[in-house]
């Protein structure tokens, strides 16, 4: 006798199927080539710009507060 699938099974492949669709969708509109431009260039200067503008004493707080943030995360 053949084995039948679970409905469990067939329900995940059903939400798979879905979730490619919406993807497929949300991705196959495009972008506006501007504001990709627009959105890139004031990511490329935001933190050149912003740590000019901060003193060297607030960016070293900063600094040694990522530092101890990735070590205990590796630690921990």
């Amino acid at each position: 006798m053949p084995k039948r699938t679970s409905k469990k099974a067939t329900e995940e492949q059903d939400i798979n199927l879905l979730a490619k669709s919406i993807i497929e969708k949300a991705t196959s509109e495009g972008k506006n080539p501007a504001a990709v431009a627009l959105g890139r260039l004031g990511g490329l200067k935001g933190g050149k710009a912003r740590a000019a503008k901060l003193s060297a004493k607030k960016r070293k707080e900063i600094a040694q507060k990522a530092a101890k943030a990735r070590w205990h995360r590796v630690q921990g």
